[in-house]
């Protein structure tokens, strides 16, 4: 009976994305006639050829992997160090500053876009490259994530550098953040897929479509750009070339997510 609830819940959950795949091949009289059958008839590329040739598509990708790249590398990066600073080291405001961190987290981001739009503004650097990128360059969920993974590590490992001669940079970078990998990689995925599917701060950062990132073209697709009628593959199509990237992401690093998050530390 259990197995047979699951099947249920799993053709419920995957349906959907099944029914996006169909769509993406059909034409738009079989996709308007039959929107939730499984299967084109006759199946086509011609979405496809559409959604680069009359869309800003390409531009698109290319922002969207601009911005990715960077703001992954980024909070990686500012995270870890921030997390391990909030773990390991003694500072008068530390307590307080972790508190900052977790209210952050607590915040609904739709509260910060009249105060975002002001200081790129402000700063002048609204409609740019630099807009899209520096709101998002660190994240406080990621430091939260590294700052609970560095406080696993044990303080043994980092002592035992110490003694060797090693200053507090050297420890972070040499030994402990390669003991980190789940978490680094577990912080790459949430960080890739954030600002991959990022569309909110768009609407505030930029107005060019020459800058618009994938999340934020699609929604400019789906308003009508290209004019009357369902469209149906046309708008699936893009939505599932914008789903790829973050899948892929997903099934290449998703067993790190199961591995113990002491692996590699002392044992006995």
């Amino acid at each position: 009976m259990r197995r047979i609830v699951l099947i249920v819940f799993s053709v419920v959950f995957i349906y959907p994305f099944v029914i996006q795949i169909a769509n993406a091949f059909k034409t738009d009289p079989d996709a308007a006639a039959n929107p939730l059958s499984p299967i084109p008839h006759p199946a086509t590329l011609s979405a496809f050829e559409r959604v680069f040739m009359d869309t800003g598509m390409p531009v698109w990708l290319a922002n969207s992997l601009l911005v990715t790249v960077v703001v992954t590398l980024g909070r990686v990066l500012l995270d870890s160090m921030a997390g391990y600073a909030l773990a390991r080291l003694r500072f008068r405001g530390r307590a307080g500053l972790f508190a900052t961190v977790i209210a952050v987290m607590a915040v609904p981001g739709v509260v910060l876009f009249i105060p975002k739009f002001l200081v790129l503004n402000q700063l002048q650097i609204y409609n740019s490259y630099l807009a899209l990128i520096l709101p998002l360059i660190a994240d406080a969920a990621g430091v939260f994530i590294m700052k609970q993974f560095f406080e696993s590590v044990p303080p043994g490992v980092e002592e035992a550098a110490r003694i060797d001669g090693a200053g507090t940079f050297r420890v972070f970078w040499s030994v402990v953040l390669p003991m980190s990998r789940p978490a680094l990689i577990t912080l790459t995925i949430l960080s890739f897929q954030g600002s991959w599917n990022e569309f909110p701060h768009t609407l505030v950062a930029v107005q060019d479509p020459s800058l618009f990132t994938l999340p934020r073209g699609l929604a400019d697709l789906v308003s009508g750009s290209l004019g009357g009628g369902t469209q149906f593959p046309l708008k699936l199509g893009a939505a599932l070339l914008a789903t790829i990237p973050v899948a892929l992401i997903f099934m290449v690093f998703q067993r790190h997510f199961i591995r113990d998050p002491n692996q590699g530390a002392e044992k006995g």
